[in-house]
């Protein structure tokens, strides 16, 4: 005799919906005040130097016109550590 019972199939699986994550606009792109530039969980991509605003759920956006530019940061952590980040900004 089996010891264990059979699995079984479930019908409930697959319903979540695409959440559209990742960039929107890429290096070069000329882009206008309020155009998404990236959708993230999380701070994969960091806002720049220049007019580019983070919002409550880490979204990327532009604050002005201009061109997208895409570039690498060093960014310093609380114990002094520093790291590479990627980072955009539009200029």
């Amino acid at each position: 005799m089996a010891h264990r019972k059979a699995g079984g199939s479930t019908k409930n699986t697959g319903g979540a919906q695409p959440k559209y994550l990742g960039l929107k606009k890429h290096d070069g792109e000329l882009v206008h005040s309020g155009n998404i530039l990236v959708r993230q969980r999380g701070t994969v991509v960091v806002p720049g130097n220049a007019n580019v605003r983070i919002g409550k759920d880490h979204t990327l956006f532009a604050v002005a016109s201009g061109k997208v530019k895409f570039f690498t940061k060093r960014k310093q952590h609380f114990n002094g550590s520093f790291s590479s980040v990627k980072a955009v900004s539009v200029v």
